[in-house]
């Protein structure tokens, strides 16, 4: 099941849900808006080595937007930091988004249960496109989970994305044992 613009907001009143900032105008029927950040970032080297830390390149967006260039993975955070601790929260591409070639994950669109962070997104285009930070860029969708939780996202020893940042995070594939 997939909560409502009410349910929602009442998980909101409990604390179960923690957007911040948090406009009500960006709750939809059943999602909440989420914006681009002010920093993106890419990978230093263009061969990625899934063993290796492969390091990033932080910059920040100018105010007359950036150009996204086809065929470049650009890893972009979202300006909402977020908080779920009942529910399942996916992130999804808006369609005015899509319907400009942009995609906002390759792979990660579902968060877990005590995911408590920004969101990183893996950014790539079909063709250029300018972007800007503020961008209306995804929606947050929040679905009921059957069953209790044995260990949330926070609260385990081998969790590699609970640093609460405001830049994108590259991926900590090499931290796995292979």
């Amino acid at each position: 099941m997939i909560l409502s613009d009410k349910l929602i907001l009442e998980e909101i009143e409990k604390g179960t849900i923690i957007i911040e900032p948090f406009k009500r105008e960006c709750l939809g029927t059943n999602s909440y808006d989420v914006h681009l950040g002010k920093y993106l970032a890419t990978y230093k080297n263009r061969v990625l080595d899934a063993k290796a830390h492969n390091e990033v390149d932080h910059f920040e967006i100018p105010k007359q937007g950036f150009v996204l260039q086809p065929n470049t993975l650009y890893l972009g955070v979202t300006m909402e930091y977020t908080e779920t601790h009942q529910h399942v929260p996916f992130l999804e591409g808006k369609s005015s988004t899509g319907r400009l070639g942009i995609d906002i994950h390759a792979t990660a669109g579902k968060g877990d249960v005590g995911f408590c962070n920004t969101w990183t997104l893996e950014i790539s285009c079909a063709q250029a496109v300018r972007i800007y930070a503020g961008m209306p860029i995804g929606q947050l969708i929040y679905f009921v989970i059957d069953g209790d939780i044995e260990t949330r996202y926070n609260t385990k020893n081998n969790a590699k994305y609970n640093h609460k940042t405001t830049r994108p995070v590259e991926s900590m594939m090499w931290k796995n044992t292979f």
